[in-house]
């Protein structure tokens, strides 16, 4: 294992917090080892862009997927959580019909299977949105959790780097 981990910010920037991944992925800055991540973390704004996400994951598979998005939590809008996908439900189910536009996370990782790909883990910094509504602004409630998301995206992408290039057994 390479120890590459690669942060994918996901999300649509027009419809209010789905664009929260978006926006923790731009204060880290994209690229190689930005703001404070380890050599071998590539950061990456993919926004509505599932289709290039699932064909940069059949290329060159990191070790270790960290999604970062809106999701349904519980808790208030602005919770965040890390939540592993496990293997066995990682892409399972019918290949969805692609729209280059329109793919959330689970058909991204149902088009990888169904094109032959996988990843070996797949980790989501996930923030529990209060509306995803037609506008370009965060609510106040995930604005504010943007600054935590950073810093949880920092721990766990280089947690994951540093697993990666740990040797098994």
């Amino acid at each position: 294992m390479s120890g590459r981990v690669l942060v994918a910010g996901i999300g649509n920037v027009f419809l209010g917090d789905d664009g929260f991944g978006v926006e923790v992925v731009r204060r880290l800055g994209s690229g190689t080892a930005s703001s404070g991540l380890p050599d071998g973390v590539d950061v990456v704004d993919y926004g509505i862009r599932g289709v290039h996400l699932a064909y940069d994951l059949l290329d060159d598979p990191p070790d270790t997927l960290v999604l970062v998005d809106a999701v349904p939590l519980d808790g208030p809008p602005g919770t965040l959580a890390v939540l592993e996908v496990p293997d066995r439900t990682a892409g399972d189910g019918p290949v969805p019909a692609v729209d280059g536009h329109g793919l959330h996370p689970d058909a991204v990782l149902r088009l990888l299977r169904g094109l032959g790909g996988s990843v070996r883990r797949v980790l989501v910094v996930g923030c529990a949105p209060a509306a995803v509504d037609p506008g370009m602004a965060l609510s106040a409630p995930v604005a504010a959790a943007v600054d935590g998301a950073v810093r949880l995206v920092r721990e766990v992408a280089g947690r994951a780097a540093e697993e990666a290039r740990v040797p098994a057994g």
